[in-house]
């Protein structure tokens, strides 16, 4: 499967790792060729983020391992993308 979006909702602890840290992470997985990273939330121990990446044929598996890698954790997956293209959400009118 061509996955080429997908848009994780990620924990870290708030002192490690960097964002910074992640984002090489994920850059290192085969298939990756643009990341976004999100501050969602922040409370006493814990960031909260959306983590949003772009490319062609992204290992999933491999993805998620460099993730947790850091020692972050992936809650869910709330966007996927698959296929030969993009297509963008289109705001539906009730």
């Amino acid at each position: 499967m061509d996955i080429r979006r997908v848009v994780l909702d990620v924990d870290k602890a708030l002192a490690r790792p960097q964002l910074t840290e992640i984002a090489a992470a994920i850059e290192a997985v085969s298939g990756v060729q643009a990341l976004n990273i999100t501050v969602t939330e922040i409370d006493i121990e814990t960031v909260g983020m959306e983590i949003t990446i772009e490319g062609e044929l992204i290992e999933y598996e491999a993805l998620v391992r460099a993730i947790e890698g850091t020692g972050s954790v992936v809650h869910s997956v709330d966007e996927l993308a698959t296929g030969s293209r993009l297509i963008e959400n289109v705001e539906r009118q009730r």
